[in-house]
């Protein structure tokens, strides 16, 4: 079985510490003999700074941001940021990284999306030597970053996995040519095998890494979950990148994608996408399942994890 983890669920406002909260969740996850977290970024709670502090709190599980987006961050400084996580973690951080949707960007950024395949290349080629130097001077279209004359490496970090999230063609091309792999979000079975996969073989080097990350609830009541799923997750459907993959799936929603059953049905699901390439699972079981439910999912995918 391909290696699981579990996308951790941003607190809400009935919890009293953002960090606590998520230091029992990535307990709950090791306990369960998960391998992973994974942390999105959105406009409160910042992802690398959280999986910093929880690389202090639950030793040895592995730590990922699925994803942190670029356009709020330079290259310098992501890199500062990402190598600070891999010192404290001792170098267990996979680095998630993504653009941001046309019309999030353009409202909470004043930043026009265009050529978001470029900005990446861009983004990577500036940011990629300094995780593995310490030091660039590149200068491109969109992105400049230059630290001649002074080091940019964190003492007791190591280059991180790099992952970008990739969905269209182009940016797979980018993801293989310059990234490690890919993180995907609402791309089903028949998406991965036929095009992301292909995709991004295609442009790599190597064997690139791909991390299939979906909506999963373990559970007897599939119909139920998936109406809680598809009322979750309906904002997806409007994004145009989702909304791609979600056409090229075949599913009307992204409750469709959504991996709901029992454990049999599940460990079914998680062999097939190893079988058309995905080499790691993250396990999404927020907004759509009840707390027994929740905890039923994590065993589950504990079981098949260990």
């Amino acid at each position: 079985m391909i290696p699981i983890g579990l996308a951790l669920a941003p607190p809400g406002a009935e919890a009293s510490n953002a960090i606590d909260a998520l230091v029992g969740q990535a307990r709950d996850a090791a306990a369960a003999g998960l391998g992973s977290v994974w942390l999105g970024q959105m406009y409160d709670l910042d992802a690398l700074t959280a999986l910093a502090a929880l690389a202090v709190h639950v030793p040895g599980l592995g730590l990922g941001t699925a994803v942190t987006v670029t356009h709020s961050r330079h290259p310098i400084t992501m890199s500062s940021q990402a190598q600070t996580v891999q010192a404290a973690s001792r170098g267990r951080l996979t680095l998630g990284l993504g653009v941001l949707h046309r019309r999030p960007v353009a409202r909470r950024f004043g930043i026009d999306l265009d050529g978001p395949a470029t900005h990446m290349r861009e983004y990577l080629c500036a940011l990629q030597p300094l995780l593995r130097d310490g030091t660039v001077a590149f200068e491109g279209d969109m992105i400049t970053a230059d630290t001649t004359g002074f080091s940019g490496h964190v003492a007791g970090s190591t280059p991180p996995v790099v992952l970008v999230a990739a969905l269209g063609t182009a940016m797979l091309r980018v993801a293989g040519e310059l990234a490690d792999g890919t993180v995907t979000w609402m791309a089903g079975l028949r998406t991965i095998d036929s095009h992301i996969v292909p995709a991004i073989t295609a442009a790599a080097v190597g064997a690139p890494q791909v991390a299939v990350s979906l909506p999963v609830c373990v559970t007897d009541h599939p119909d139920e979950a998936r109406r809680r799923a598809a009322a979750h997750l309906a904002c997806y459907a409007d994004l145009p990148s989702y909304r791609a993959m979600l056409d090229h799936e075949g599913a009307a929603n992204p409750a469709d994608v959504a991996i709901v059953g029992d454990e049999r049905h599940l460990e079914t699901q998680l062999r097939r996408l190893a079988d058309a390439g995905a080499t790691r699972f993250i396990a999404n079981p927020t907004g759509i399942t009840t707390a027994a439910e929740r905890h039923r999912t994590l065993q589950a995918l504990g079981g098949l994890a260990g």
